[in-house]
């Protein structure tokens, strides 16, 4: 495969799986569950009614059809009993019945008559009246019927017992009939049919107010996910116009009552932050004054200290105030730096740097250099902020001085995809995994019971904020073989992205 077909694969693939995506996100969503929703309850309401209306249809179709039948054999044998003669033989009988089935040719019925439970010669096979049946008509002289189905075909059967003309008293004859249904079945099938051939279509129209309904009820939920998108950029004066008085507009008023809760409290939040940074700004700038003046009193006196013109007593305690003088000047001017990134007032100064050149200067100024083990790509420039570059390896330098183990390694690797990076690394304990990941927090101390220590708590902040505004990253992790390691991921035209 060449070259060009790979590339164009490749997209080609890209969109069928993401169209695929796009499909499964569709299918379950909730304008798909709320459509086959609308459609099922649809389709059982549907189905249910046919199910009742075929019910009802043929039961309707069938007692009209066994009614007919019943009155019309009852006209017939009332009109043919009288001439029988008493009792009547088995050739009457089947006379008898001979003139039933030609009265009834248009039903297509086949008639047996029983005399004292003797039926007629020959009509026996043909009728088969079940034992229940008969019974109902002898004994207890009241007509029956019942519906049947012999070799797949459907059947009535109906028993008349024949009254005395003179004084309508049961008599000992028995009329029995066996009338056909297929027309009748025929006609429930028909019913079954037209309402199969109609269900597609009613689905289908009933597909159109599901649509309308789940959008209905999908606007008001669109409309809340969008509210709170733009509530989660910061937009907090989001609203959602509140409509009726259902359950989405009751879950409109109470997004809209959190929204203006949220609104109220970031407000707060932010007040007090703003007055905090200011404080934190105004403390520091004001002590600068005065911890100028306490440094070259303690530098005269440091002097005096060790040109022996104070006494060992004396001397020990200028030096202990030398210290914490300068300790505290440090962290005021590590406040005053992280106020200004808070504030957004921090700026970048770029120029084209040697990075490599900058770290040796950065170790030389503080005399780190035997400390301190490099491993510098030569020739690497790029444009940085080299006073902000020299802070941010001075504190991870000092950090692993202090709190790992030497030596410490600096190393410089060779730019990839328009990026170099540094890694400070120690060979000391590690970090622990509990604490790793608030090494970059503001004056966060991995021993809680240490009170006091030689940095302010601010210099992997500040190192980190550093980073950020030249547009890279800064990681802390523990490297395989021991110790932490540091590492600044920066762009090369850090300057240009800034601009």
């Amino acid at each position: 495969m060449t070259g060009a077909e790979t590339g164009t694969a490749a997209p080609v693939a890209r969109s069928d799986e993401s169209r695929r995506t796009r499909l499964r996100q569709l299918l379950r969503g909730l304008r798909a569950r709320l459509v086959v929703a609308f459609l099922l309850v649809a389709a059982v309401s549907a189905l249910t009614t046919a199910a009742l209306t075929y019910r009802e249809a043929r039961n309707a179709i069938l007692e009209r059809s066994q009614d007919t039948a019943i009155n019309d054999l009852r006209a017939q044998i009332n009109s043919l009993a009288p001439d029988l003669p008493v009792p009547p033989g088995r050739a009457d009988l089947d006379e008898f019945a001979r003139q039933l089935d030609r009265s009834g040719k248009a039903r297509d019925w086949d008639v047996e008559a029983d005399y004292e439970g003797v039926p007629g010669e020959g009509s026996d096979a043909d009728v088969a009246v079940p034992d229940a049946l008969r019974e109902s008509v002898e004994q207890r002289h009241v007509p029956a019927f019942q519906r049947v189905e012999r070799d797949g075909e459907p059947w009535l059967l109906i028993g008349m017992p024949v009254t005395r003309a003179h004084d309508h008293a049961p008599s000992k004859l028995s009329v029995y009939a066996r009338l056909p249904l297929r027309a009748e079945e025929a006609n429930v099938e028909e019913l079954v049919n037209a309402a199969q051939r109609g269900a597609l279509p009613v689905l289908a129209l009933a597909l159109v107010p599901a649509l309308f309904a789940a959008r209905g009820v999908l606007r008001p939920v669109r409309k809340l996910r969008q509210a709170a998108g733009r509530l989660a950029e910061g937009k907090l004066d989001t609203r959602l116009e509140v409509k009726g008085g259902d359950e989405l507009a009751e879950l409109s008023r109470t997004f809209n009552d959190m929204a203006a809760h949220l609104e109220e409290n970031v407000a707060e939040l932010r007040r007090l932050e703003s007055n905090s940074r200011r404080f934190a700004a105004d403390v520091s700038h004001e002590l600068r004054t005065p911890l100028a003046a306490m440094s070259a009193v303690t530098d005269v006196l440091d002097e005096d200290a060790e040109a022996g013109e104070l006494d060992p007593d004396t001397a020990s305690a200028v030096r202990l105030i030398s210290q914490e003088t300068g300790k505290l000047a440090r962290m005021v001017e590590d406040l005053m730096e992280v106020s200004r990134f808070d504030a957004g007032a921090a700026a970048l100064h770029v120029y084209d740097v040697d990075v490599a050149e900058a770290i040796r200067k950065t170790l030389q100024a503080r005399a780190w250099q035997e400390r301190v083990t490099t491993d510098l790509a030569a020739d690497v420039r790029a444009r940085l902020d080299p006073r902000r570059l020299d802070v941010v390896v001075a504190n991870l330098v000092g950090n692993a001085l202090h709190h790992g183990g030497e030596p410490v390694a600096v190393r410089l690797r060779a730019p990839q995809d328009g990026r170099l990076e540094i890694e400070v690394a120690d060979n000391g304990p590690g970090i622990d995994p509990e604490v790793l990941p608030h090494v970059f927090d503001r004056f966060y101390k991995a021993d809680s019971a240490r009170a006091r220590s030689e940095g302010s708590g601010l210099g992997l902040a500040i190192a980190m904020e550093n980073v950020r505004l030249h547009g890279g990253t800064l990681r802390a992790a523990n490297s395989e073989e021991g110790g932490a390691v540091f590492t600044i991921d920066l762009p090369l035209r850090a300057g240009e992205e800034e601009a």
